[in-house]
């Protein structure tokens, strides 16, 4: 219900504008000002997700963007709302989506299990785009009948389900034994986590490439049924229920595509595959021949970014996922604002077919560009919290947020493992560091060679405690390797440091009694 009035509000927003004003890239940056609080915020957002009550943060985007759409549909009824005005209400709708979104994609692994998660983002998918069939022309209806004011209205009353539904929802508790992470460390945590892994910095950029593209499609669909089909509001909608009713083939083909081809296989393909839907686009001077190329657009816009989410959730512990998804929508939606004003522009200055035929040479070349980035499996990584640290009894009466923490950990390393070893500890390093190390380094000793040393920093206690308590069990592998390599008496021996930059008091280090009856040092 959600998504059908966002929809209705959709054509009535971009429809409002081509009476408001005649330019062209006013028109597309519409759907610019709806994407463009997405890349905006969306990194906050998915630290939010992954730091607070989802169904808290699900709730607030909901009111929020009903009290906005509200306000839209009056403004619109008594006709004092402007270009720049109706623009500032959509990015204030975008800005709740931005809200919204990472909380709503990381549930989904909250309520179902990881076998079924491509399926449920399917399924969400399928849910979006059953709404795109009817919703749009639905919304072009209510334009013509009752004008602009009457969707954003449709839409304001559509957020109600949702809030009563989320309302009753009831998720378990979680039980966290540290404190929540602070805001700016927990969005440096997530763009850590992002920057050392190299499999989802290839899904940011295929992303970003292919929302630049696709974009082209939504931001001038307005000016296709307006300009080239000499449309009314009514042509409008029906082209977005064609590009729906092709995105719900691509959901249906979804699960049998994937099961017998390779991810970058599909991805390439639906690159080719848009780019064919938006040529046709381009050229086609009828309203059935434009449904045929959306209806091809809709297909491959759904096989690739429902690739795209499943992926990054597939890729990424559960500690982070709000973040990560965060960081895949500022890609993606960052490429379609760009997009959406880029070919604005552009149909404004050549024309709106020119544009169309530009975005589809971008778009295969996104397709080659796999040949060097392409995009791997995602099927075999478990990165269930591995859940083996326990906390060591220290001796010193050390606070949670003391610090900074050294970390060194000594391998005895044999001359003819040194190559494995060095290949081992270097994937080491990026899992060290994905996972909040600082300052990680390697030392052997010049005495006694065989002996290596791991080390690295923490800014306190409690992220010496957050750090190991991100491990998963796709980390337990390397380490097991390198355990395999050590030639020293039982395991490597850790030191755990406090560092000091001046030569402390004594007072600065006391230490706790081990019995009641022995002094302290």
């Amino acid at each position: 219900m959600s998504n059908l009035g966002g929809l209705v509000q959709m054509v009535g927003a971009g429809w409002l504008m081509t009476s408001l004003s005649d330019s062209s890239g006013m028109v597309a940056l519409v759907q610019a000002s709806n994407t463009l609080p997405i890349m905006v915020f969306s990194l906050i957002a998915g630290a939010l997700a992954d730091s607070y009550d989802r169904r808290r943060i699900l709730l607030s985007a909901q009111i929020f963007m009903l009290l906005v759409s509200a306000a839209l549909a009056v403004s619109a009824y008594f006709d004092i709302l402007g270009p720049w005005g109706l623009l500032g209400f959509t990015f204030a709708i975008g800005s709740g989506m931005a809200l919204y979104n990472p909380s709503w994609q990381a549930s989904m692994g909250d309520i179902v299990s990881r076998q079924n998660l491509s399926a449920a983002v399917g399924l969400n998918a399928m849910g979006f785009n059953l709404m795109r069939s009817v919703g749009p022309a639905l919304g072009g209806i209510l334009v013509a009948i009752a004008g602009a004011a009457s969707a954003f209205a449709f839409n304001a009353v559509s957020y109600l389900p949702t809030t009563l539904a989320l309302w009753r929802w009831k998720p378990p508790a979680k039980s966290e034994s540290l404190p929540r992470e602070p805001l700016g460390q927990a969005l440096g945590a997530g763009l850590r986590y992002m920057s050392m892994s190299p499999h989802l910095l290839k899904v940011l950029v295929r992303s970003a490439m292919f929302g630049f593209a696709a974009s082209s499609a939504m931001a001038l669909m307005p000016l296709v049924a307006r300009d080239v089909l000499q449309g009314t509001a009514l042509t409008y909608g029906l082209l977005l229920g064609f590009f729906g009713l092709g995105a719900i083939g691509g959901v249906l083909m979804n699960s049998r595509v994937r099961s017998k081809y390779a991810n970058e296989r599909i991805v390439a393909a639906a690159f080719v595959a848009f780019a064919a839907g938006i040529v046709i686009l381009a050229l086609g001077r009828h309203i059935a021949v434009s449904a045929v190329g959306l209806m091809i657009a809709g297909a491959a816009w759904v096989l690739a970014l429902s690739l795209f989410n499943v992926t990054v959730q597939l890729s990424t512990p559960r500690w982070v996922v709000g973040r990560a998804l965060s960081v895949y929508q500022m890609a993606t939606f960052g490429g379609m604002a760009l997009g959406a004003w880029i070919w604005g522009v552009v149909a404004e200055y050549q024309s709106v077919t020119t544009a169309l035929l530009l975005a589809s040479i971008v778009l295969v070349a996104g397709a080659f560009i796999g040949r060097w980035i392409g995009l791997g499996e995602y099927g075999s990584l478990d990165l269930d919290p591995l859940n083996t640290f326990a906390e060591p009894q220290l001796r010193i009466d050390l606070r949670a947020r003391s610090g900074p923490i050294v970390i060194m950990i000594d391998y005895v390393i044999a001359e003819e493992d040194v190559d494995e070893f060095l290949a081992l500890i270097h994937r080491r390093r990026r899992v060290r560091i994905r996972d909040g190390a600082r300052h990680w380094s390697l030392l052997r000793d010049l005495e006694n060679p065989d002996l290596w040393s791991e080390r690295f920093h923490v800014a306190t206690w409690n992220d010496y405690l957050r750090h190991n308590s991100r491990r998963t069990k796709s980390d337990l592998e390397s380490f097991e390797a390198l355990l395999a390599l050590h030639r020293g008496p039982g395991r490597p021996r850790v030191h755990r440091l406090i560092e000091r930059q001046s030569v402390p008091r004594h007072e600065d280090f006391p230490l706790k009694p081990v019995q009641p009856d022995m002094p302290q040092h």
